[in-house]
C-alpha cells in the first residue's frame, strides 16, 4: 500500500514535467517508502543483488528507490526483464529525471550525473551481481580503535546517536562503548556490508554519520547573526530567508523550497509580565495550531502545536530583562527532517548581549485586525451568540453555533462543554469548564408578548469584531410558527448571522425568546426580514431539565429606557465561538 501511495504521489509530479526531462536518461522506480530511514534500509538491500540502485526524494515526505540513469530503450529493457525474473515490484514504471528531488542514496555520490547506461536486450538480468561480500577494511581492528580513542566525548554521543537514529543502538547516550555500543556498530556493519567487528573504522563512522546527516542535505544549515534581534543560531537558509522585522518577531519566511517552512527569531525587552503575555498571544496564532503539549514556568515556555498542515514548535525564555527565543514552523509529514532540524537549532541558539528588538521595528508594516505582528490570528469556524441563564455561567445558544465544533469558547476564551441540547428546538445548554460570575442573568418573561409589540435582539453581529453585542429591533409578527408550531414567535427583524444565539427582549427587557437561524429551504425563499425565535417557555423547559432553574422577569408593563436595555442586553449576551 505504501509503494502505490508513492507511485501516486509521484505520477502526480511526472504529469508537471515537460517531454524534454527525457534528455540525459530516464530511471526505473521500483519503489517508495514515508520514510528516510526506511528508504535507506530498502535501497541497501536491494543494492545487494541489482546494479545502479540509486535513492531520491519525490516531494511530501516520500522517498524513491529508481534504478538508472539509463537510455529510454534500455530502461524499458531493464523495466520488464527485471519484472519477468521478479526481481521486482509489478508495479515498478519508469520515470523522468524532474520528478526526482534531491538524491539520498548512495551517500556521497552523485548518480544523476552519471552518462545513462545503455545495455544489450536481455543484458540487465544477465548482468545480475552476485551476493555483496563484505567491503575490505580501511584500518584494522587496532588502527580503528586507536583512531576511535581520538574521539571527543561529543563525538562519541553523536555516534551513539547516528546508531540509535539507524535503529541498531537502544542504550543511554553516554558517551561510553559497552556491550550494547560494541553490538550496535556489528550490526550496522553487518548490515552496510562490512565485517561486523564491532569496532568502526575512520571510513565507517564517516559513512554512518554521512546517513544520518543526508536528511539534513539542501537545508543548507548555518550559523546566522542577527544583530539587531540579538540572536545568532543556526537556520536552514537553503529553505528559510530573511523578511522583515515585526516587533517581537524577526520573520524569516520560506523560499519555496519547503513552502511550508519559516522561522520566527522571538526577541524583546520584559519582564516576567511580557513573558507571560507573549505566551498568550502564541497560542492565539495560525502558526500555533491548538493540538499538542505546553509547558511554561516563571521564566520560560514551550508550545508545540501540531495538524494535517504543519507542526510549530515555539520555545523563549526570560534572562538579564530579555524575552528571547524563537518559532520554527514546518510541514507535517516530513517528521525525521523537522526533529533534526529542531534539535540543531536548539543546540546553537546564543544570546547577543545588549541587543532585543524595540516596538518601532516593524512600525511602517501594513495594520489588520488579524493579524498580531504580521501573524494571522486564529479565526473560529463561526461566531454566534449566547446568553447566560445561571450565576455559574451557564449559556443558552442554538445547535447550529456548537455542531461540528472540536471546542467551543465563550467570549474570552473561556472553554465550554455542550450539557443539554434539544435538536428539535434547536437549542444547546453550554457549560463553562472554569466557573463564572455573569454581570446579568436572563429573567424570562412569564407570559406571551402581544402581537405587534416591539422587540430587541442582542447578538454580535459582526462576530466578535465589536467588542460588545449590538442590538436589534423588530417587531413581533406571529405568537406560533408558520406551520402553526407553538414553541416558535415569528419576527419581523433585520438581524445577521452572528446574532443567532442571542436573546429577544420585550419592550419592558424580559427575555421573551431565543433567535434560530435564518430557515433555510431550497423550494421557497422567505422574505428577508422573516425571523423565528424559539419562545421563552420552551426555553424554560431545557434549563429545568439540565437541573438548573430559570429565572423569572417581575410583571411589568412600562417600557424600559434604551440605556438599562442596552446595560442588561450587554450584562448577559455572550459571544459563542465555534473551532475546528
Amino acid at each position: 500500500m505504501r509503494r502505490l501511495l508513492g507511485f501516486f504521489l509521484f505520477a502526480l509530479a511526472l504529469a508537471a514535467v515537460p517531454l524534454r526531462a527525457q534528455e540525459g536518461g530516464v530511471w526505473v522506480q521500483i519503489e517508495a517508502q514515508p520514510s528516510l530511514r526506511e528508504a535507506e534500509e530498502r535501497a541497501r538491500l536491494y543494492a545487494q543483488r541489482l546494479p545502479d540502485v540509486a535513492g531520491f526524494s519525490i516531494g511530501s515526505g516520500w522517498y524513491a528507490i529508481v534504478l538508472g540513469p539509463y537510455t529510454r530503450a534500455t530502461a524499458e529493457d531493464v523495466l520488464a526483464s527485471y519484472r519477468a525474473a521478479a526481481e521486482i515490484p509489478r508495479d515498478s514504471f519508469i520515470a523522468l529525471p524532474g520528478a526526482l528531488g534531491r538524491q539520498f542514496w548512495p551517500v556521497g555520490a552523485s548518480a544523476r550525473a552519471a552518462a545513462p547506461i545503455d545495455l544489450d536486450p536481455g543484458e540487465a538480468v544477465e548482468a545480475e551481481t552476485p551476493a555483496a561480500q563484505p567491503a575490505p577494511p580501511d584500518e584494522t581492528p587496532r588502527e580503528a580503535r586507536a583512531s576511535e580513542a581520538q574521539l571527543t566525548r561529543a563525538e562519541r554521543e553523536e555516534l551513539q546517536i547516528a546508531l540509535q537514529w539507524a535503529g541498531h543502538y537502544r542504550g543511554a547516550i553516554d558517551a561510553a562503548f559497552g556491550r550494547g555500543t560494541r553490538g550496535a556498530m556489528a550490526d550496522w556493519q553487518r548490515a552496510a556490508g562490512y565485517e561486523p567487528t564491532g569496532v568502526l573504522t575512520t571510513r565507517q563512522r564517516a559513512e554512518l554519520l554521512a546517513q544520518y546527516n543526508a536528511v539534513l542535505e539542501g537545508l543548507d544549515l548555518r550559523m546566522v547573526t542577527d544583530d539587531r534581534a540579538g540572536i545568532r543560531m543556526a537556520l536552514p537558509t537553503g529553505v528559510v530567508s530573511f523578511d522583515r522585522y515585526e516587533f517581537p518577531f524577526a520573520h524569516y519566511e520560506a523560499t519555496g523550497e519547503v513552502p511550508e517552512a519559516r522561522v520566527l527569531l522571538i526577541s524583546q525587552p520584559g519582564d516576567r509580565d511580557t513573558l507571560a503575555g507573549l505566551y498568550e498571544i502564541m497560542q492565539t496564532l495560525e502558526i500555533v495550531p491548538l493540538d499538542g503539549p505546553r509547558e511554561r514556568d516563571a521564566q520560560s515556555f514551550t508550545l508545540e502545536g501540531r495538524d494535517d498542515r504543519i507542526v510549530s514548535v515555539t520555545q523563549a525564555a526570560l534572562e538579564d530583562g530579555t524575552v528571547k527565543g524563537f518559532t520554527l514552523v514546518w510541514p507535517a509529514g516530513d517528521e525525521e527532517r523537522r526533529r533534526r532540524l529542531l534539535e540543531e537549532m536548539r543546540e546553537s541558539f546564543a544570546r547577543l548581549d545588549g541587543a532585543a528588538l524595540s516596538p518601532g521595528d516593524g512600525s511602517n508594516a501594513v495594520q489588520d485586525i488579524d493579524l498580531v505582528a504580521g501573524l494571522a490570528v486564529r479565526q473560529p469556524v463561526r461566531a454566534r451568540s449566547g446568553f447566560y441563564v445561571d450565576g455559574q455561567g451557564a449559556v443558552l445558544t442554538t445547535t447550529e453555533a456548537v455542531a461540528g465544533c472540536t471546542r467551543v469558547t465563550l467570549d474570552d476564551g473561556y472553554e465550554a462543554q455542550v450539557a443539554a441540547r434539544d435538536d428539535a428546538l434547536g437549542v444547546a445548554l453550554l457549560r463553562p469548564e472554569a466557573r463564572l460570575a455573569p454581570m446579568q442573568v436572563a429573567e424570562f418573561a412569564t407570559r406571551p408578548p402581544r402581537l405587534k409589540s416591539e422587540v430587541a435582539v442582542a447578538g454580535y453581529s459582526f462576530g466578535g469584531r465589536l467588542p460588545a453585542p449590538t442590538l436589534t429591533f423588530g417587531q413581533l409578527e406571529e405568537l406560533t410558527g408558520l406551520a402553526g408550531e407553538d414553541d416558535l414567535n415569528r419576527l419581523s427583524l433585520d438581524s445577521r448571522p452572528g446574532d443567532t444565539g442571542g436573546p429577544v427582549f420585550d419592550a419592558a427587557g424580559a427575555v421573551v425568546g431565543l433567535l434560530l437561524p435564518r430557515a433555510e429551504d431550497a423550494a421557497r425563499r422567505l422574505p428577508d426580514d422573516v425571523r423565528f425565535a424559539a419562545r421563552a417557555d420552551a426555553l424554560r423547559a431545557v434549563i429545568e431539565g439540565a437541573g438548573l432553574v430559570p429565572g423569572t422577569a417581575a410583571p411589568q408593563s412600562a417600557p424600559v429606557p434604551p440605556e438599562d436595555l442596552t446595560t442588561r442586553a450587554r450584562g448577559m449576551t455572550v459571544l459563542v465561538n465555534c473551532w475546528d
